[in-house]
């Protein structure tokens, strides 16, 4: 990440699924409560800065999905409503890279650096955050501002969302990305030079 940001070398702020769809009740209990006012903080900082914002939107090929078309649930939360200098990418699968043209828009611009925030930690903020990685993006993922849902393991013990969101941090830490808190991102993009 680059220290002292300018507009030039800025990270793009990556936002992951933030739709309606995510407040349904019928997704269970979650973790992280304050993960939208944080990356809402995040989104007046990058809008402040003139730094650039990808949103990702999942467009679900389930008809049962409470992302499926020509429901409320792929609508953006209104507090992360695209302006029209931010660029939108919709996605059927976890990965924000897969089919879509996400990468090609990144490297055009010359964005090297990706800071990702969203929903879910283990599902499509972690497939995305792998693809950067392996795709040589200076990845950064913030913890505080993913959250996901409890679910069961594959030997069907119920897991926690905080267990299932700290694997896929862990996951992530060190072999795709970098895992920080919004604090200690804000700290080193603002930090002054030395």
């Amino acid at each position: 990440m680059p220290d002292s940001a300018s507009r030039h070398d800025a990270p793009a702020l990556l936002i992951i699924d933030l739709q309606q769809g995510m407040r349904e009740p019928q997704l269970g209990p979650r973790n992280n409560p304050e993960a939208e006012t944080r990356v809402a903080a995040l989104l007046s900082h990058w809008r402040a800065h003139g730094w650039p914002v990808v949103h990702i939107r999942h467009i679900s090929r389930s008809p049962t999905s409470v992302f499926a078309p020509g429901q409320a649930g792929v609508l953006f939360q209104p507090a992360f409503e695209p302006q029209a200098n931010e660029q939108v990418f919709e996605k059927n699968v976890p990965d924000a890279f897969t089919h879509s043209s996400l990468e090609r828009w990144l490297r055009v611009r010359g964005i090297e650096h990706l800071v990702i925030v969203g929903v879910s930690s283990e599902n499509s903020v972690e497939s995305t955050a792998r693809s950067a990685g392996n795709l040589g993006f200076h990845t950064v993922v913030l913890n505080d501002a993913c959250f996901t849902f409890a679910k069961s393991d594959f030997d069907g013990r119920p897991r926690s969302a905080e267990e299932v969101h700290a694997m896929a941090m862990a996951n992530l830490q060190g072999e795709y990305a970098t895992v920080l808190n919004c604090t200690e991102l804000l700290t080193s993009l603002f930090a002054e030079p030395s």
